[in-house]
């Protein structure tokens, strides 16, 4: 049977770093109590010159030194947010240049609550294993977005991974995908919106333990 899966991946993390403690203080309450409630001491938080694509960039280019593989061999990009710096530009392009990818490959950006970037996994395995593309990329990158004040603000933080997917020197075989989709109103951000809104009882049971 022909291998099929991750031959190679990458990530990145911005350097700064937020304590609960200290956004718990500025809305005068118990840090210690959100801490331990959430799981959650500190969160990563971007640079000004940081946003999803710099992120995107780093996470691939890390992948790309656990290999051999040649930017011009990558077929497809695909890149899943929900903070794409951009509402009509692909994050994608940008990632595709920065790594000397272009011009001759798919590219496009995925939206979708925490799971953009499977999907974009996904896309990768099913072109891969139908013959069109011999190495997919499929990344997954946020910047924090979070009202001032809001439960998000202590966990919604700043990072990415970036997976290349092809069927030479595997390290992670893929045998099979399942998704599970509902129109949920769990989470969610309308244009001209800054902060996403969330809906905190369909979170559990009716959106993620399914």
């Amino acid at each position: 049977m022909e291998e099929l899966g991750i031959v190679s991946y990458g990530a990145h993390i911005p350097r700064y770093r937020i304590k609960a403690e200290v956004i718990a203080k500025v809305w005068g309450k118990d840090g210690d109590a959100i801490s331990r409630g959430l799981g959650i001491f500190e969160k990563s938080v971007p640079s000004v010159d940081q946003d999803t694509a710099t992120i995107a960039v780093e996470a691939i280019r890390h992948a790309l030194k656990r290999c051999t593989i040649n930017p011009q061999e990558i077929g497809a990009i695909y890149v899943g947010s929900e903070s794409h710096p951009y509402a009509v530009k692909p994050t994608g392009t940008i990632v595709g240049e920065a790594i000397g990818a272009t011009p001759d490959l798919m590219v496009a950006d995925y939206e979708f609550a925490c799971k953009a970037g499977t999907a974009a996994i996904q896309t990768c395995f099913g072109f891969v294993k139908a013959g069109m593309i011999k190495y997919g990329v499929a990344i997954g990158a946020d910047t924090s977005q979070a009202a001032p004040g809001d439960a998000l603000e202590y966990s919604a933080s700043a990072g990415g991974a970036a997976f290349i997917i092809g069927k030479t020197n595997v390290i992670a075989t893929i045998n099979h995908t399942l998704s599970y989709t509902t129109d949920t109103p769990d989470f969610w951000r309308r244009a001209e919106m800054k902060y996403p809104s969330h809906g905190g009882r369909f979170t559990g049971e009716p959106a993620y333990f399914k």
